[in-house]
């Protein structure tokens, strides 16, 4: 199995910028689409952007804008550039397959406060 290492969160004023990085410990090519999740504090985990192997992109519309998912496939690693940042953001991210695969990482804590 593949198994991903989240990296790159941390505190971050509103309006600020972060990069996630999603690091697998194999390929990830065979994968078809790869995405970001988060989950905040009394939250259902939730999807935030996807990719495909070719590069195809879907965001949800809360993030729509403002964040961008990437992938290289040589490297197996997948990205998340996030700019202005909200507190409503707040939340530790994973990446994961899409549909998501059974078992979950630790994530990386995002926090977006003044």
């Amino acid at each position: 199995q593949v198994q991903l290492v989240e990296s790159g969160g941390g505190l971050v004023q509103p309006g600020g910028s972060l990069r996630l990085s999603c690091a697998a410990s194999g390929s990830i090519f065979r994968i078809n689409r790869m995405g970001w999740y988060r989950q905040a504090p009394g939250k259902q985990r939730e999807l935030v952007a996807t990719i495909t192997r070719g590069g195809t992109t879907t965001y949800a519309d809360s993030v729509k804008g403002r964040f961008t998912i990437s992938r290289d496939n040589a490297k197996n690693m997948v990205y998340l550039q996030m700019n202005s940042l909200k507190p409503e953001d707040t939340a530790v991210y994973y990446c994961n397959t899409y549909p998501g695969g059974h078992y979950w990482g630790q994530g990386t804590q995002v926090t977006v406060s003044s």
